[in-house]
């Protein structure tokens, strides 16, 4: 008892100085609480770390401007400091499944949780990093230049990013849980592939909006101090819910995979 005081002390101090640090609102702040203590209750310490260790590095790369970043960011609705719906769209799934693992104590929600949150971390680190590129990405829906920041537009360097955003998951849990080489692989590729899925959805389906004074196409409602024109995709299906059905599709798939 005197164990679980002292973790749930320690994610709440983690959660306030994030906040404090303008990393979390005062709703991600508590939504972040109440997903660290599933984390927490359904595998321990080490969930908490791999959870923690997406959390840090992603807040860090966002934290990272410059000038093509700054750019970037004008198209999108909500800015580095996350809300409830962002610290669910990422960690939501992965907390359920935590749950899950504390309730069956079957093994294959433990790695259901490492991709989760290979997912994010890589769909995350791609567009965090990515943003930062010398040159524009390429949309995969009409193969040409785009904007930074937009979404279903790819780089070089935000793809590498998304590799390596995934394999620090994988190797992490690897060690951390002693998973197997196999369980490492489906980890590793399971979490680049819902950074893959986030992208497909990002270009097709996912809303996109035009100012119709300046004529910027962004995610963004409203802009210029007036309403925008949907022109791409459904208003319900913003960033966020892109987030956490490329996660769950991860999820789904590897676990269909594996079992």
């Amino acid at each position: 008892m005197l164990n679980l005081a002292l973790i749930l002390f320690f994610i709440a101090a983690a959660v306030i100085m994030a906040y404090y640090d303008k990393l979390l609102t005062i709703s991600g702040a508590i939504t972040a609480f109440v997903v660290g203590f599933l984390v927490v209750l359904g595998l321990g310490m080490k969930g908490l770390v791999i959870l923690g260790l997406f959390f840090v590095s992603s807040s860090s790369w966002s934290k990272v401007k410059s000038a093509n970043k700054r750019k970037a960011e004008e198209l999108l609705v909500k800015g580095s400091q996350r809300d409830w719906q962002q610290v669910l769209a990422n960690g939501g799934l992965a907390a359920v499944v935590s749950g899950l693992y504390y309730l069956t104590d079957d093994s294959i929600w433990l790695l259901g949780f490492c991709i989760c949150i290979a997912a994010a971390n890589s769909d995350t680190w791609a567009s965090e990093i990515g943003s930062m590129s010398k040159g524009k990405p390429i949309s995969v829906k009409t193969f040409k230049r785009a904007e930074r920041g937009t979404s279903g537009a790819v780089s070089l360097l935000g793809t590498f990013a998304a590799v390596v955003g995934s394999f620090l998951i994988a190797l992490s849990s690897f060690f951390l849980f002693d998973l197997n080489v196999t369980d490492f692989s489906w980890i590793f590729l399971f979490g680049f592939l819902g950074n893959l899925v986030d992208t497909i959805l990002g270009a097709f389906v996912q809303a996109s909006y035009q100012c119709l004074d300046c004529r910027l196409l962004t995610e963004k409602q409203t802009h210029c101090g007036k309403k925008t024109k949907l022109i791409k995709g459904f208003h319900f299906l913003n960033n966020d819910t892109v987030n956490f059905l490329s996660g769950f599709f991860a999820l789904v798939m590897g676990i269909l995979t594996i079992e």
